[in-house]
Parts: C-alpha cells; sequence; structure tokens
C-alpha cells in the first residue's frame, strides 16, 4: 500500500517543512490537492507552491487538479515537478486530450472520478492511464464524511481493471482511515490519501501511518 498525505491539510505557512517531515515520517508520496473555486467550491495552492516545495523532498509528487480547464494549467505542474498529475473525467477538458497530453510530458498520467460518476467513464481511458482516483467524497474541502458506496466502486473498477490487463493503481482520496482502510484494500485500492486523520493523528503524522499500514 502507498501512503499519500494530502498537502491540503498541511500549514501553508510551513509547506517545505511539512513536505520534510512526512517523508521522515514514512510517507511515500505526496499529494497536492488543487482546487480553482469554479470546478470545485473551494480555493487552494497551485503549481508556485508545489515547485517550491520540490526541493525539500525526493517523495513523488501526485498532482490532482480539481480545475474545470486542467489543460490550461498543465504546463505550470509538468514544470514544478509533478511526476504523476490527474484531472478529472467532469473537468471541461477532454480527457483523452488532458491524459495524452501529460503522456507526452513523459509523466504519469491519472484521471478522477467524483461520487456521482459512474465507473463506466473511465473505460475508454484504461489502455493510456497510470492511476484512477475514485473521491471518498464529494470534491472540494478535507474533513467530510466517507462515502460508503466508494467501496463498491474501487471494486468495480479493480474489475475493469484486471479485464484490461493493465497494471493501474486505484487511489482513494477522501475520508479514509481505520475504519474503512481494510474493506478498501480489500476492494482493489492500492494508493491511499490520508489529510486529516494522517496531519491532525494526536501522535503525529509517523504514528498515523503506521496504523494505517497495520489494517492494510
Amino acid at each position: 500500500m502507498i501512503i499519500a498525505p494530502s498537502m491540503l491539510v498541511a500549514d501553508f505557512a510551513r509547506l517545505g517543512e511539512d513536505a520534510r517531515a512526512l517523508e521522515e515520517a514514512g510517507a511515500d508520496w505526496l499529494h497536492w490537492d488543487v482546487m480553482d473555486g469554479h470546478f470545485v467550491p473551494n480555493l487552494t495552492h497551485g503549481a508556485l507552491p508545489m515547485a517550491a516545495c520540490r526541493e525539500c523532498t525526493s517523495l513523488i509528487f501526485n498532482a490532482h487538479l480539481m480545475i474545470s480547464e486542467p489543460l490550461r494549467y498543465l504546463d505550470g505542474f509538468i514544470m514544478g515537478g509533478a511526476e504523476i498529475i490527474a484531472a478529472h473525467v467532469e473537468a471541461d477538458d477532454d480527457p483523452r486530450v488532458f491524459v495524452d497530453a501529460v503522456l507526452a510530458a513523459d509523466r504519469k498520467a491519472g484521471i478522477a472520478i467524483s461520487p456521482d460518476t459512474p465507473a463506466e467513464s473511465l473505460e475508454e481511458l484504461l489502455p493510456l492511464i497510470h492511476m484512477v482516483t475514485v473521491m471518498g467524497v464529494h470534491p472540494g474541502f478535507a474533513g467530510q464524511e466517507f462515502i460508503e458506496d466508494t467501496v463498491r466502486k474501487v471494486a468495480e473498477i479493480r474489475a475493469m481493471i484486471d479485464e484490461s490487463g493493465r497494471e493501474i493503481h486505484i487511489q482513494v482520496d477522501g475520508g479514509v482511515g481505520t475504519s474503512n482502510i481494510t474493506r478498501l484494500c480489500q476492494a482493489g485500492a492500492d494508493v491511499i490519501v490520508s489529510g486529516s486523520f494522517v496531519m491532525q493523528h494526536p501522535r503525529g503524522p509517523a504514528a498515523a501511518m503506521r496504523e494505517l499500514r497495520a489494517l492494510e
């Protein structure tokens, strides 16, 4: 299991320090939630803060673009050092064009899917992508309650991936903690984004990640 703490819950005045601390605590990737105030009702960091942290850690950067026009801003995340870049299948831009642009830049392409979108919307993209991000909450804000139907959707997408014969990560983003991580992994998830649980754990991020790994 890959654990990717979300920088959405980090201290925005200490992003570089938090990035280093998360690497030392045992994180595998760092997850950057990018929101534009249009696709989702929130506004967060963009490519520049992520790029400023690139020298602070050797962890893989996963940029999750919850924005209406991901192609318009893609170059910034490429130049900023993101190794995996995902946009939403529901975004305004054609997801196939977005994926092709990411691959042309020699980055790994991901596609994210919101809770109300059927898994079938991903089928034509599976031959191309490296990862599917399944939202466990409605995109926009940290700390929401987990949507239980996410487990079923993960299993459905895992079956589609297995049928395709490709090796594709399934990442779950939103509401993940000790109450549901076992079920998600059993359903086929292998990358876990955790924001509030890791960053606000009373015994610190390292203890939080140990708890999650113990339940894999």
